[in-house]
């Protein structure tokens, strides 16, 4: 199963999921995705020998441009690591279940527009919660919304700033989100 990976930022979680499955016989990271020429993301892709592409927002909303590209690769699953853009109709469509994004908050707290990265654990610290997580979920049209597939909780402590909160909550994603991606994509190939 070739995958392509969507990111758009540092790709901490791009790069654990390369090297995951480096070595896999049933999974292969074939290509990264990203909205912004600028994302480290790239960098640590490039340097794990997995090609990349950068697509502007036009690009990305014309399946002219993407259908071919993620077909040139071979692409069978899209795992978004820090992906921000809405995920056009069209590939959710061309791609039913099969596509999965990673959220820094249990969903459906703190979901939905603008609630990525840190606006997310500002939010969280800011409502007093008493943990946080991170939630897997398939991707449909709206934002956030999509069937769960695995959550990850994690204690927060009243005197946790918010960068503490990001970091607790990273480490989840460190440590779980290659895993879930792991058996979602194992129960896809059995199920083909």
């Amino acid at each position: 199963m070739n995958i392509a990976i969507f990111v758009s930022g540092n790709g901490t979680n791009c790069e654990n999921l390369i090297r995951y499955f480096e070595h896999s016989n049933q999974v292969n990271c074939a290509l990264v995705v990203s909205n912004k020429s600028e994302a480290y993301a790239l960098v640590r892709a490039e340097r794990l020998g997995v090609p990349t592409k950068v697509v502007s927002k036009e690009q990305l909303h014309n399946a002219d441009v993407m259908m071919p590209l993620l077909q040139q690769y071979g692409i069978g699953f899209i795992v978004l690591a820090g992906f921000l853009p809405l995920v056009p109709n069209y590939l959710v469509n061309a791609f039913p279940r099969r596509i999965i994004n990673i959220h820094p908050a249990l969903l459906p707290k703190y979901g939905g527009k603008g609630m990525w990265g840190h606006h997310v654990h500002e939010a969280v610290k800011a409502a007093g919660e008493r943990e946080t997580g991170m939630t897997v979920h398939y991707v449909t049209p709206v934002c956030d919304s999509g069937e769960i597939i695995a959550q990850y909780r994690v204690s927060i402590n009243p005197g946790d700033s918010v960068d503490d909160i990001a970091e607790k909550e990273h480490q989840l994603e460190m440590k779980y989100f290659p895993k879930v991606v792991e058996d979602v994509l194992s129960q896809f190939i059995v199920h083909c």
